[in-house]
Parts: structure tokens; sequence; C-alpha cells
């Protein structure tokens, strides 16, 4: 994992003039300007804090296809194919892929369901997903316990390494000509009848003809001080690693309140995935009403917490509102660290021996936690704001970005370059919640 107090590792110099700035140096806009960069075009990667400090090296490390939204799978199975030879094509074993596949089991009817309703639609696409009997579970998850009925598995799913993949792939976009800098943040955007001119740093003012936000939990902070509305909320989202443990040759496994995945360091990386704790801010009640049919879904893993941090993104009493002359929040909070979940570590701790003894054995060597921005309707936004021209978006990835990552910087790549994006991206336009269309979350 990343933290503030990790070393600075990309300090180019600041260019007077770009072609293109992007604004947060996670999986998206590192794979952004890594593809942009091999478009031709000179690129500005600016990050407020460090590179993948924030949910970019503290997800779970899955690249995966399975079970996600129909909207997001076409981008997901290339981003995969993306993965597949990133390393040998970036010269960079940081980025190696493990294609591993990816399982889900069912305990019940209900679960089982769910899931033969979603193979239907990885067989629209070709995917080779497939449903397991109970009996076939012993062999695909040998040493997990429990009572399962069935489950699905997509094979060509894999894993990567968060908190060395993302700074790899910064690597590499240096080597195409990318100017890489940390702790500068992007305070604001200039433009000039009705388009972007240039961005305002920290440490200067640097031309531009386009900028790509990618800010993550940020985003809709450094959106509402250009006037734009970027619906979006946080949830702290916990996560665990165990010491090296006996190699077993497992998939990502996920069950329920239960999720396991091999590391190239020995260890699993673990999480519960039902404990979605949300720190109440403004936003949390201007944008209720949007986000009442994914809290239907989800109810039962929301947990609420009454007061936001201070200098959280958005939190109560924060600057709403400040020019590129005057220091930004962004500053004042480099990497948005926030402490585990003491009930997601308590279920951490109390599971991990029901389900996997054998790797409990070898003890939990650390647990965090990371701030996921996630949508109304689950999925992200990657598209082209209204105004100013020039300003694209690829937020709110909903706890789905660190696979889907490289995909969605081909694709903003192509935006920005007036190309075709390869994929219909409709359900990911900018005004999505204000249009009157109806709000259908997909899988979170």
């Amino acid at each position: 994992m990343i933290t503030k107090d990790s070393p600075i590792a990309f300090s180019d110099p600041l260019p007077e003039a770009v072609d293109v700035v992007v604004i947060g140096a996670g999986i998206i806009g590192t794979g952004t300007a890594w593809f942009l960069a091999r478009g031709g075009l000179k690129v500005l990667l600016c990050e407020k804090g460090r590179v993948a400090g924030e949910q970019s090296s503290r997800n779970w490390g899955w690249v995966r296809q399975q079970g996600r939204d129909p909207a997001e799978l076409p981008i997901m199975m290339e981003s995969n194919r993306i993965w597949r030879g990133l390393a040998e094509e970036a010269g960079d074993s940081d980025l190696d892929f493990s294609m591993c596949g990816c399982l889900y089991l069912a305990e019940d009817a209900k679960g089982l369901g769910k899931f033969e309703s979603w193979h239907e639609i990885a067989k629209q696409h070709g995917l080779d997903t497939q449903m397991l009997s109970k009996k076939a579970l012993a062999k695909s998850a040998p040493g997990v316990n429990g009572q399962w009925v069935g489950g699905m598995l997509t094979p060509s799913d894999g894993r990567a390494e968060p908190f060395v993949a993302v700074p790899a792939l910064a690597r590499a976009a240096r080597g195409l000509g990318v100017s890489v800098v940390e702790n500068c943040a992007v305070r604001t955007v200039e433009s000039e009848g009705g388009s972007i001119k240039a961005v305002w740093t920290e440490n200067g003012r640097v031309r531009a003809g386009a900028v790509v936000l990618t800010g993550g939990a940020w985003s809709t902070y450094f959106a509402s001080n250009l006037g734009l509305d970027i619906p979006q909320l946080m949830v702290r989202s916990t996560a665990g690693r165990t010491h090296p443990a006996p190699k077993v040759e497992l998939p990502n496994v996920s069950m329920p309140g239960f999720a396991m995945r091999r590391r190239a360091d020995g260890g699993y990386t673990l999480a519960t995935g039902d404990v979605a704790e949300h720190y109440l801010s403004p936003n949390s009640f201007r944008y209720l009403g949007k986000y009442l049919k994914l809290l239907g879904i989800s109810a039962k893993d929301v947990r609420l917490r009454l007061r936001m941090p201070t200098g959280y993104p958005g939190g109560w009493g924060e600057s709403t509102c400040w020019r590129g002359d005057e220091e930004s929040p962004f500053e004042r909070m480099r990497v948005l660290d926030p402490p585990a979940s003491e009930l997601a570590s308590k279920r951490l701790r109390a599971r991990l021996p029901l389900r996997a003894p054998w790797v409990a054995a070898a003890g939990i060597a650390e647990v965090w936690a990371g701030m996921i921005d996630v949508t109304p309707d689950a999925v992200p936004y990657i598209c082209e704001a209204p105004e100013p021209k020039g300003l694209f978006i690829g937020t709110g990835m909903s706890g789905h970005g660190f696979g889907i990552g490289p995909g969605v910087g081909r694709v903003l790549a192509d935006l920005v370059r007036g190309q075709p994006p390869g994929h219909d991206i409709t359900r990911f336009r900018f005004n999505r919640f204000s249009d009157g269309t109806p709000i259908v979350p997909g899988p979170y």
C-alpha cells in the first residue's frame, strides 16, 4: 500500500505547455496518460499526493470480467486483453498479470440463480464463464470451506499487484514522454471562450488544450469548483493481507461475506465484501434521492458514520470554491488514508479461520482501508463534460476500477483525440442523472 509517507518517485519538471493534462495518477489516470502518449500527444500527469496513493493501491487486485454490468463488460474484456500483454509491452515485470480465474460461490438457490442470470450475459459476449456444480467445486476451490450449492467461474479472469503495477505503468508512461509529477495538485482549470486554455497547479500554470479528470473520490469536489455537478459519494472499504501461506492453486474466490486472492508475495489479500461505510456530508443529503435504488439493493451492507472527518473531500465546513492562485483542499490532504474499519476487521479475523484455516495459520499481517467513489448506478463516468470544451471525465468506478483501468484509459484517450471509443459508452454519459432517464443500478 502507498501512503503520504511513501517516498516521492516522480518529480519531473513542470512543462510550460502540453496537449493534455491528466488530473490524478491512479490506475485510470495513469492508463489514460499511457495511451495518450502512445497516440503521440504531449501529456502531463499530475498527482496531488503519490501515484496510486489512494484506492488504486488499496483495492483487491482483481482483474475481473465476471459479474460486470452489461455495458461495462465489453470494455472490461478489452482491459483483460490489455493486461495480458502489458508487462511485455511496457517492459516491466511489475505489470505481470496472472490468469488465475475468478470464482463465485453460492450457498443457496437464490444466489445461484443470480449467477445463472449473469451467465446468459457472458454467453452473449462470448466470455468463457462456466456454471459449476456442487461436485465440481471441490476441484476448483480446494481448501475453501462452506456448504456450497454451486458456483460460477471465468477462467480468463486474473489478478495483478496494485501497489506495484500502477507505479510501473507510470514509469512506462514517462518512458513515452509523459511528465509525471507527484506532490503537485491541480487547483483548477482555466478556460477562454468556453474552451480549456490551461490548468493552475500549486507549482504554476500549464497551458493545455484538454484536461482529463480522474480524481477518484476527489472528482466531484474538483468539478464543483468549476460549476459542474457530478453525483458521486464515498464509501470506506476495508481489506487485509496475510503473511506467506502454503500455495494452493486457487482462482480469485468470492463467497457470501468473504473474498480472497493469492498475492505475489505468497500471502493472500482478504476482504469481507459486506461492509461499506459512508461518512455523512452535505452531498449525502443533496444526492439522497438519486441513491435510493442502489441503497435498496445494498442496504444490509451499508453503515452510516455520522460525520465526515476534517479534510475529506466535500466534508462539513470545507471550502466550496477557490481560485488558481489560492491554496486548494487538495494540498491540505495529500493522500486520503482512512483508518481500517473496526467492524470489517473483526469480521475478517473471525471468518478467515472458518473459510480457509490453512491461510489463517499464516496470520494476518496488515489491515487497511480506502475510499471508493460510488455513483448512483454503480457504474462510472466515461465522457466529455458539457463545458468547458476539452474537459473529459473518468471517475466513479464504484470499486471496479483496477481491473478495468487500462480499458477505460484507452477509451478516454480516444475520446480526447476525437477518435471513436470503440464501445457504446452511452450508459456512462455525464448527464444521465439529470436527463430524466431511470436510474438502473448495476452489480455492486
